[in-house]
């Protein structure tokens, strides 16, 4: 139950009035941070009275998997954030809707990009650089010397000090998954993970849970994207973050709309208001501290500056796909995931 349906009990109980009575329904999936999920949930609600939204909060590989499932009696109307590969495949299902927001010309050409490229069956909110971040704590009390690259992260010091999410369920880890085969060769990148399998103490399923473990003393290192590193940081905890030498990926986090949804016009209605600069400057209110795709909207300074990252090409088109994809994941699960617990 959210909070105006909480409100609506509670007066209900008490005889009072109860406004929001026949108020139109949004059934919203989040993959975001809670945090920021939550905050844009509120402001929707209350500038929108007559909308009741309900909100779920799922890692982007568990959107796709309910998605799917619902595929033909859907029970979703709105798929907010997340990585863009699983918003992608999404669409190469045909399990989102084609809409064209005319927001589309305040936004930033990335991110129009990704609507082009899924025939306007998603588009990008917020971008945002793959790295990890570390407790520094930990490192000196264990003479650790902080990781640049990622090949320091093979340091048989860090045995049992990094966490990441697993890839099925987590859009982080697929786009670590993608980044390492673009940028080293899909071979040398499954070696590459082998090796960091014996460093890996867990595989989580969502994928800031790494970064949030370090950031608790739980682990040494997280794999994540730098802004979630960021948020850990601004909270005050020993987090220093880190972009990695050779190079990195990045995502493009995405929304989509859902064919056959049962609140299509609600569900446009806050697909046109997030995409405003109004709503991406609540972001870092939040802790959020991705790049907002509005041209106009507030860059905080505490966003990782992506000039002075080593990004590569990411081919979104062939790692979104569905083959493309399945294939990785597969290869993961019978060369890593099986691993993992030994």
């Amino acid at each position: 139950m959210n909070i105006k349906n909480a409100a609506i009990a509670a007066g209900a109980v008490m005889g009072m009035p109860v406004f929001a009575a026949g108020a139109a329904e949004l059934n919203l999936i989040c993959s975001a941070d809670v945090v920021i999920c939550e905050k844009l949930v509120t402001e929707f609600e209350a500038g929108h009275p007559d909308i009741n939204v309900n909100m779920v909060r799922l890692s982007s590989g568990e959107a796709y998997a309910k998605i799917r499932a619902e595929g033909r009696n859907p029970q979703t109307d709105l798929w907010w954030g997340g990585t863009g590969d699983p918003h992608l495949q999404a669409a190469h299902d045909e399990l989102t809707a084609v809409y064209e927001s005319p927001m589309l010309g305040e936004l930033q050409d990335w991110a129009v990009e990704q609507a082009d490229v899924s025939g306007h069956r998603t588009v990008g909110v917020y971008s945002g650089a793959l790295g990890w971040g570390y407790n520094t704590q930990i490192f000196e009390q264990k003479g650790l010397e902080a990781p640049a690259c990622w090949a320091d992260l093979l340091n048989e010091g860090l045995k049992g000090e990094i966490q990441i999410a697993d890839p099925n369920s987590s859009g982080t880890a697929y786009t670590t998954l993608a980044t390492l085969v673009q940028l080293m060769g899909e071979d040398e990148a499954f070696e590459y993970l082998k090796g960091l399998n014996a460093n890996v103490a867990q595989y989580t399923k969502s994928g800031s849970a790494p970064v949030k473990a370090a950031a608790r003393g739980e682990t040494g290192l997280g794999i994540v994207f730098m802004h979630d590193a960021v948020s850990q940081s601004v909270e005050g905890f020993p987090i220093a973050v880190v972009a990695p030498c050779e190079g990195t990926g990045y995502e493009v986090g995405s929304m989509s709309l859902i064919e056959g949804a049962q609140n299509p016009d609600e569900a446009k209605v806050f697909y046109d208001w997030v995409l405003t600069a109004d709503a991406q400057n609540l972001m870092p209110e939040a802790g959020s501290f991705q790049i907002p795709s509005n041209k106009s909207a507030k860059v905080s300074d505490k966003v990782p500056d992506i000039s002075q990252i080593k990004l590569i090409d990411y081919d979104f088109a062939e790692y979104g796909s569905a083959d493309r994809r399945k294939e990785l994941l597969a290869r993961w699960d019978a060369e890593i995931g099986g691993r993992a617990a030994e």
